[in-house]
């Protein structure tokens, strides 16, 4: 009637009031000659159940006594030991019934207990599945996705609603065809793949995962997990690059000292025959043409020179604010600069250890870059130094206090056939560029044990991403 579960309280109430009135029914029907005697076993049964076996096995003995009790003051003449036989009927029915209820009890704790168990254990499995950063996807054995948790989601570029319920084939295919060719292959009882790469393009943004997959055995379907690798391809990529870059610069310094001298000497010799009284004008031409591709060649040696020395030799605190504030004046007077050139540097908190002078090196290539490649007559860059947030950081990489610094401009991009290469020696976007400058960059920043990231795409700019690790208190105060 009013929708709860009765307590032992009401239970107790219960069996006692239905032992009074079962009693009055069979006094007033005859005592031990009625047909009604029978009920007793009921409440006994019902009571057995509900209660503990203790509290059953008292209600038992309070229907004992009253039953005896009404036949021997109500109904003396019908005293028998038939009446003692039905006693006993009623001990038996309490005992077996009350062991029959507290093993159901049993059973049913154990069940609950199970019951809260699984679903803590499908509480827990849930969030794992929702916070962790790789992607799931489940698909039954018609090929419909049936589970795609949050982080799947993100990488494919499609909500829960446009996933679950939807073959593979419309859903994850048109978005990576590698990674949906797998599932369905895997769905078909093929090979499971392991380690594998795939590309996934959301909004014209190719993203690389790698993934897994495996058939769910006795279910007919499969699951597939997949990871965004992108940052780690491009560290891998960074790696690569630096080692080249290293074999790079020992070759230039080994060139550049065995080619600047003899060209020293050879410059030195034109210039002389030049000066000769019996040389003529197309001799003095020619002359000077050797002496102006000499200085050329003696200049680029020095970049390679340059690129090959870079090296931390001073290592203190450097405000990597200051650092750009100052390189920033520096490029004012470049003539490359247009004077209505806008240049913002924001942030605070940049305290890093290192060379002051390579890093302002560092900093005037950037800058004067992003100068020689922003919009003529709306020129704008930006340089943000701050303390790095957790997001900054690609994942895997551990900095200490890192320190992040971006130089942003609004140039035409850099070219799509160069943007894998722009760190290597000798590539340059720029007509008459030596391509040395971003690979000095790259070396000094390897240095200073940081990482530098380019993003750029055509017609929307380019931003140089770099990281440091921070200085720390104690660093600053040795």
């Amino acid at each position: 009637v009013f929708g709860r579960q009765p307590g032992a309280t009401f239970l107790y109430g219960q069996a006692l009031f239905d032992t009074a009135l079962v009693t009055a029914v069979i006094h007033v029907t005859g005592g031990a000659e009625s047909d009604f005697a029978s009920l007793y076993i009921l409440v006994i049964a019902v009571s057995a159940v509900l209660l503990p076996l203790t509290s059953s096995l008292l209600l038992t003995l309070l229907v004992a006594i009253a039953y005896t009790a009404d036949i021997v003051w109500g109904h003396p003449f019908q005293l028998s030991p038939s009446i003692f036989l039905q006693i006993g009927v009623f001990l038996g029915v309490a005992l077996t019934t009350g062991w029959l209820g507290s093993r159901v009890r049993v059973v049913g704790a154990e069940r609950e207990v199970l019951r809260e168990e699984v679903d803590r254990l499908r509480l827990e499995a849930s969030d794992i599945l929702r916070n962790i950063r790789s992607g799931i996807v489940t698909v039954d054995a018609q090929g419909l996705i049936v589970y795609a948790n949050p982080a799947a989601q993100i990488i494919l570029g499609l909500t829960g609603e446009q996933l679950v319920g939807q073959p593979v084939a419309d859903a994850i295919s048109p978005r990576s065809p590698v990674l949906g060719g797998a599932i369905a292959v895997t769905l078909r009882g093929g090979p499971r793949l392991s380690r594998a790469e795939a590309t996934v393009t959301v909004d014209g943004r190719a993203t690389t995962v790698g993934f897994s997959t495996t058939a769910l055995d006795g279910l007919g379907g499969a699951t597939a997990i997949f990871t965004d690798i992108s940052q780690q391809k491009r560290l891998e990529e960074l790696l690569l690059r630096t080692q080249r870059l290293e074999a790079v610069a020992e070759l230039s310094a080994s060139l550049a000292h065995e080619i600047k001298n003899p060209l020293a000497s050879i410059r030195s010799s034109v210039e002389q025959l030049s000066r000769s009284a019996r040389t003529n004008d197309d001799e003095r031409f020619l002359a000077q043409l050797v002496l102006r591709e000499s200085d050329r060649l003696s200049r680029l040696l020095t970049e390679f020179l340059d690129f090959s020395g870079v090296r931390v030799t001073v290592c203190r605190a450097v405000d990597l604010g200051q650092v750009a504030a100052g390189a920033v004046e520096v490029v004012r007077k470049h003539p490359d600069c247009p004077a209505d050139l806008d240049i913002t540097v924001t942030g605070e908190g940049g305290e890093v250890q290192g060379d002051e002078d390579l890093l302002h090196r560092v900093v005037v290539n950037l800058v004067l870059n992003a100068v020689q490649a922003s919009h003529d007559g709306e020129a704008r860059v930006s340089i943000e130094v701050r303390s790095a947030l957790p997001g900054d950081l690609p994942p895997g990489i551990g900095l200490e206090r890192p320190v992040i610094m971006r130089v942003v401009d609004n140039g035409p991009g850099i070219p799509e056939e160069i943007r894998e290469r722009i760190f290597d020696p000798f590539v340059s976007g720029r007509v008459g560029g030596s391509g040395l400058g971003l690979a000095i960059v790259q070396r000094a920043v390897m240095a200073h044990r940081g990482l530098v990231f380019v993003d750029s795409e055509p017609g929307r700019g380019t931003a140089f991403t770099l990281l440091f690790p921070g200085d720390s208190p104690a660093e600053a105060a040795a």
